[in-house]
């Protein structure tokens, strides 16, 4: 559509020189003493259009020719800007190959073509972005070869480039040199250092994903169990765990959290710490409840932190491992001597309901035996004996046995039971 349209213009435009040439009668006369020159109007338009054609290529010839050093000029900078690229390029390249040596070559290259791109004075856009890259590759580089030296040297000029946060993308280039600091620092298992260059870094940067990883790698590498477990509980919610690893590294921390308590006090003010959530996990309240009976604490108030577990043990029977199950037991068992009548009545009827449970049979008649009801204690422990796969369950529930044998005056029952302990092999 568009070439016809542009035939029908030129066949518009031929018919109108042809109307106006062929009617055009005028004539110019040109006196140039003594002669005189009669020239037909239609050339005289013609010498001067062709005047203006050869004027106007004469002044674009000769501007090209004057512009020819400007532009040798910008080829040899834009070349040069194009190794320096290059050489960026090629670092980063040796850097994910695993060739350390090269990537440092190809980052100090792109350096020096830098400094030489601005002592011509031809600076790039993005020169302070560039030099900060590469001093950043270069560090990076160092750190692979265990040149800490070299690698601190980069590491503080990449520093000292981005200081200037007016200029463009400085701000997270800045960041990404201190988020790398950080992970040199864990690498070398410095965690103050890490957790300084942390520290430094804007409130918005410190919540980000990463920034939140390095901070839990380096609390726990520096003990500081409360600030590591805040941080797991960040990245749990901005979801960079699974769910099932998010609560292994919460249960985790927690426990351990529970762990460094060295008083009953501490116990319960690192207790106050967890979520509500955290306290209802089987291993974080067995072990509060275990902490509190070897600090010699308040028994009572370990029962109140295992009672959700010991409910749901009770009507989801499958919800606990045995080895939980069994640790549950332990931790009930080492308050029997001042377990009160509520808990005397779980036990009970935790035992009649599920009569076939060697663990509830052994913690029933540990409570009988407490309660010096010797014949029942005696049948309980019989039967949880025989069914216990535990080895320190049984081993106790077989000593149990022998000192009610011995309370019985009957020395070849209890000399039985102290053979059956004996045997029980060690786990």
């Amino acid at each position: 559509m568009r070439a016809a349209l542009w035939l029908l213009a030129l066949f518009g435009i031929a018919s109108a020189v042809a109307l106006f040439a062929g009617n055009n009668q005028g004539t110019i006369t040109v006196f140039w003493p003594p002669w005189r020159v009669d020239l037909s109007l239609n050339l005289v338009l013609l010498l001067l259009f062709a005047a203006f054609v050869l004027l106007h290529l004469a002044l674009r010839g000769f501007s090209a020719l004057f512009s020819l050093p400007r532009q040798a000029r910008q080829w040899r900078l834009q070349q040069k800007e194009r190794a320096l690229h290059a050489s960026l390029l090629d670092a980063a390249s040796q850097l994910l190959a695993g060739r350390f040596s090269r990537a440092r070559k190809a980052a100090q290259a792109a350096l020096a073509q830098e400094r030489r791109l601005a002592a011509l004075d031809a600076r790039l856009p993005q020169a302070l972005q560039v030099r900060v890259m590469a001093h950043l590759l270069a560090a990076e580089s160092a750190q692979a070869l265990q040149d800490r030296p070299a690698r601190d040297a980069h590491l503080q000029q990449a520093l000292n480039e981005s200081a200037d946060r007016g200029a463009l993308g400085t701000p997270e280039t800045r960041e990404g040199v201190q988020l790398r600091a950080a992970r040199w620092a864990l690498d070398d298992r410095d965690a103050p250092a890490a957790l300084g260059r942390l520290e430094e870094l804007p409130q918005g940067a410190q919540r980000r994903t990463l920034a939140l990883r390095l901070r839990l790698k380096a609390a726990r590498l520096d003990r500081r169990t409360l600030e590591a477990l805040e941080t797991a509980r960040l990245l749990a919610k901005h979801r960079a765990f699974s769910d099932s690893a998010a609560e292994s590294i919460v249960r985790g921390l927690a426990t351990e959290l529970l762990s460094g308590a060295h008083d009953p006090a501490q116990l319960v003010r690192a207790w106050a710490e967890l979520e509500p959530w955290e306290r209802d996990l089987p291993e974080v309240a067995i072990h509060a409840a275990q902490r509190m009976v070897a600090l010699r604490g308040d028994l009572a108030l370990a029962r109140a932190w295992l009672l959700p577990v010991w409910e749901r043990s009770i009507q989801h029977p499958d919800a606990l491992g045995e080895s939980l199950r069994v640790k549950l037991v332990r931790a009930l068992e080492a308050g029997l001597d001042s377990v009160d009548a509520d808990w005397l009545s779980r036990i009970e009827a935790a035992q009649r309901n599920n009569p076939r449970d060697p663990n509830l049979q052994y913690l029933a008649g540990m409570t009988c035996m407490k309660r010096q009801l010797w014949g029942k204690a005696q049948q309980l422990l019989t039967q949880a004996g025989l069914g216990l796969k535990d080895t320190n369950l049984h081993r106790r529930a077989w000593q149990a046995l022998a000192q009610l044998a011995e309370g019985r005056d009957d020395p070849d029952q209890a000399q039985a039971a102290w053979k059956r302990a004996a045997q029980t092999e060690n786990p």
